[in-house]
């Protein structure tokens, strides 16, 4: 089952790309023009995942996809990497996966010239952790 904090990765993965989520039946697309901020993410994606999740909506769906946010937050829905461009993309754990992964309609994707799409990253807790294990590997060899 996807959880929520997947299918929100998920969202802010394909916003970096360019993909909009159509809402209201097509009434509506969102983007946000930032999607992290720091450690965490922006605003403005904030507030587009609760437009997205809020009941009054309608369907949601990430443009290029047929499955709405609701049932990728169902039970019957995993997520996974894309086997072309290893982003992710949403799998049925019964039945048949879905057609096609958003990439499919972006004409210069994947492209490893450019950084990949990410989720926030607190830097500080980064860093410790590389220290840490900097400090763990000079203590191995002193011994």
């Amino acid at each position: 089952m996807a959880s929520q904090k997947e299918v929100k990765q998920y969202l802010a993965y394909w916003f970096q790309l360019g993909k909009k989520v159509v809402i209201g039946n097509g009434a509506e697309t969102l983007l946000p023009k930032s999607v992290i901020v720091g450690d965490r993410y922006s605003d403005e994606f904030e507030k587009c995942w609760q437009k997205i999740v809020s009941p009054e909506s309608g369907d949601c769906y990430l443009e290029g996809t047929q499955e709405t946010i609701a049932e990728l937050l169902s039970p019957n829905w995993d997520m996974t990497s894309c086997a072309r461009c290893t982003m992710p993309v949403p799998v049925r754990n019964v039945g048949m996966p879905p057609e096609l992964c958003p990439c499919n309609d972006l004409p210069d994707w994947p492209n490893t010239d450019l950084p990949l799409p990410r989720i926030p990253v607190n830097n500080q807790v980064q860093l410790q952790l590389i220290r840490n294990r900097l400090l763990q590997n000079s203590k191995s060899d002193e011994n």
